[in-house]
C-alpha cells in the first residue's frame, strides 16, 4: 500500500470510530465533500497536510494521533 491508501483507510477507520459517516466528516471539518471523496475512493494521490489537520479537528484528535498506526508506520519509502 502507498502513502494515499493507508490515508483513505485511516480516515474511513477513524469515521467508524467516531461513528460518523464520511458527509458527516466534511461538514464537521470545513472539507468539501468531493474532497474527501477524492481521498476515500483514491482519486485524490496527493492529500495536503492542511486538508489531514483539518479532519482531525473535525475529530478532535491531533495529527499525531491520525499518523500513529502501524500502517503508517511500516510504509516503505516512496522515492523513486
Amino acid at each position: 500500500m502507498n502513502i494515499s491508501e493507508v490515508t483513505a483507510n485511516r480516515i474511513i477507520q477513524l469515521c467508524e470510530e467516531h461513528h460518523i459517516t464520511v458527509n458527516k466528516l466534511c461538514t464537521i471539518s470545513g472539507i468539501t465533500q468531493s474532497t474527501v471523496n477524492g481521498i476515500v475512493n483514491h482519486k485524490v494521490k496527493n492529500i495536503g497536510i492542511v486538508t489531514i489537520k483539518k479532519l482531525c479537528d473535525g475529530l478532535k484528535i491531533s495529527i499525531t494521533d491520525f499518523f500513529d498506526t502501524p500502517e503508517f508506520k511500516s510504509l516503505d519509502q516512496e522515492i523513486y
